[in-house]
C-alpha cells in the first residue's frame, strides 16, 4: 500500500461509497466503508489510524451531526465532506465545525486523491505526535532507551530511578550528544510527577530579554503564560542552564527558595560541560548550583562505555537498514575494534550519524566503516582513545556482538547459530550467560 493509513468512506448510496473506495484503492489506500453514520462510528474511536470521508446528506444521523460527534471525540482527525450542488454553506459551515475540506459533488477523482494525501499526511503527524508523548510519558519505554549493560549504564539507570522518585531538583551535566534531554525526560517519567506538565527551555537560544520574558514576566490578554507558570505542578527542564545570565540565575534561584519543600514544581537543569577545563560549578553562580546539585546525575561519554558501543551501533544500523530497506552493515573484528577505540567527541549523537552513514554506504555496495570514522575525527587525530584497553576487552565486546548479530538473524534459532559460528550448544550456552544474551529476546 502507498500509505498505511485506512480511509473510512461514509455514504448511504452504495455505487458511491464503492466508486470512492475503488479509486481511493487504485491510488494506494486502505478503505472501509460504512453504509451510515451510526454504523461509522461504531468503527470510529479515538486514535483512529487513519481519516474520513463523509456525505453530508444522510438519512438518520446526516454528516454534520456525525462530524460534531467525531470532533467531539477527537478534534485532530481529518474528516473530508461531500456536499451535493448549491450546499457551499453548509460546506463552510462544516468548516468551521472542524472539518478537514469538502468536496462538491459532481467531483474529479484526482481532487479526491489530493485531499486525501494531504488529510492522511496530517493524521499520521498527529499520531506520531500522540506515540511520541505516550512514549515520553512512559518510564519503562524511556528506561529501555537507555541501552547499555556497562556498569557506567548500570548505575545510570539505578540514579535516574532513585533521583525520580525524590522529586527534588536535580542537576544533568556531561557532554554534548550523551543522552542528558533523554535522561530528563526518565527522571520525569519514573517519578510521582509523571503524566504531569513537562515544560523545556533551551537558554542558549534566547537573549536575556526574551529568556526572561518566557520564564518569568506577567503575561497581558492573549498572550502564553511564563513558563514557570506552564510547568507549575510539573516538571521545567532548563537545558544549557550554563547559559542562563546571572541576573536570570539569581530569580530562578529566589523561585526555588520561594517553592520551598516539597517544591510546586520540580526544576531540572542540563549544563554542557563542553569548555576545556570547565565543570557546572564554575559556570554556575554558587548558590543556584548547590541548590541544584543536591541531586546530580552525571552522564557517562560513549568512550567510557565499553561494548555499549557495538550494542548501540548495531541497533541503529537495524533502524536505519529497515528505514532505507537495506541490510545492516556486517561489522568485521577489525571495525568493532576501530568503533571501541574512537574517540567519539559528538557521543551518542556521533554513532547514530556513523551508523546511519554505514547503511547508506552498505546500499550502494561501497565504503567502509573505518573511513566514516576517519572523517568525522579529521579535526581531532587518528582513531584512537587516550584510555587504553586491554585485548581481552576488545575480543570479548566483539564476540558478544557476533552472538548478538547471528541470534537475531536467526531470530533466535539456536541450532542455527550452533551451526554458523560452529559452536557446540553448550559453549553458546555458557558464552550466552556471560554475556547476559538470552534466547527470549530474540524469538
Amino acid at each position: 500500500m502507498a500509505n498505511a493509513l485506512k480511509i473510512a468512506i461514509v455514504d448511504d448510496e452504495h455505487d458511491m461509497r464503492q466508486s470512492i473506495s475503488q479509486w481511493l484503492a487504485l491510488s494506494g489506500y486502505d478503505t472501509e466503508t460504512f453504509a451510515s453514520a451510526e454504523e461509522a462510528l461504531k468503527g470510529i474511536g479515538n486514535d483512529y489510524p487513519g481519516i474520513v470521508v463523509s456525505d453530508i446528506k444522510m438519512p438518520g444521523m446526516d454528516g454534520m451531526q456525525f462530524l460534531k460527534r467525531l470532533m467531539s471525540q477527537d478534534s485532530a482527525l481529518p474528516v473530508i465532506m461531500i456536499t451535493g450542488h448549491g450546499d457551499v454553506p453548509m460546506a463552510v459551515e462544516a468548516m468551521r465545525v472542524g472539518a478537514f475540506d469538502f468536496l462538491e459533488k459532481p467531483f474529479n477523482p484526482d481532487r479526491m486523491t489530493q485531499l486525501a494525501k494531504r488529510a492522511t499526511i496530517s493524521r499520521r503527524l498527529t499520531l506520531d505526535n500522540r506515540a511520541l508523548r505516550r512514549e515520553l510519558s512512559d518510564g519503562a519505554a524511556l528506561m529501555k532507551k537507555l541501552i547499555g549493560s556497562s556498569p557506567v549504564m548500570e548505575r545510570l539507570r539505578e540514579d535516574i530511578l532513585d533521583l525520580g522518585q525524590a522529586d527534588g531538583h536535580v542537576l544533568i551535566d556531561g557532554e554534548t550528544g550523551s543522552g542528558k534531554t533523554l535522561t530528563a525526560h526518565a527522571l520525569h517519567a519514573v517519578g510521582p510527577r509523571a503524566g504531569k506538565k513537562f515544560v523545556t527551555l533551551s537558554c542558549a537560544a534566547f537573549d536575556e530579554a526574551s529568556l526572561s520574558k518566557k520564564l518569568f514576566e506577567p503575561v497581558t490578554e492573549g498572550e502564553e503564560l511564563p513558563l514557570v507558570e506552564q510547568a507549575r505542578g510539573g516538571t521545567l527542564v532548563l537545558e544549557d542552564i550554563e547559559a542562563l545570565p546571572e541576573t536570570l540565575q539569581a530569580r530562578l534561584l529566589q523561585l526555588i527558595n520561594e517553592q520551598g519543600s516539597p517544591a510546586e514544581t520540580r526544576i531540572i537543569a542540563i549544563c554542557n560541560t563542553q569548555e576545556q577545563g570547565k565543570t557546572c560549578e564554575d559556570l554556575i553562580r554558587a548558590d543556584l548550583f548547590y541548590r541544584l546539585a543536591a541531586m546530580k546525575i552525571t552522564i557517562p561519554p560513549l568512550r567510557q562505555r565499553g561494548e555499549d558501543i557495538l550494542t548501540l551501533f548495531n541497533r541503529f544500523g537495524e533502524q536505519f537498514g529497515e528505514e532505507y530497506g537495506s541490510d545492516a552493515p556486517e561489522v568485521s573484528a577489525q571495525e568493532a575494534a576501530q568503533l571501541l577505540q574512537a574517540p567519539w567527541a559528538g557521543n551518542v549523537r556521533q554513532l547514530i550519524n556513523v551508523a546511519e552513514r554505514a547503511v547508506l554506504q552498505n546500499r550502494r555496495g561501497s565504503g567502509s566503516i573505518a573511513s566514516l570514522l576517519m572523517a568525522d575525527n579529521s579535526e581531532i587525530g587518528p582513531v584512537v582513545t587516550t584510555e587504553g584497553k586491554p585485548l581481552k576487552e576488545y575480543v570479548e565486546a566483539f564476540e558478544r556482538m557476533l552472538i548478538d548479530n547471528t541470534m537475531r538473524r536467526h531470530k533466535g534459532s539456536i541450532a542455527s547459530v550452533m551451526e554458523e559460528l560452529c559452536l557446540p550448544r553448550r559453549t553458546l550456552n555458557e558464552k550466552m550467560a556471560k554475556y547476559g544474551l538470552q534466547r527470549a529476546d530474540y524469538v
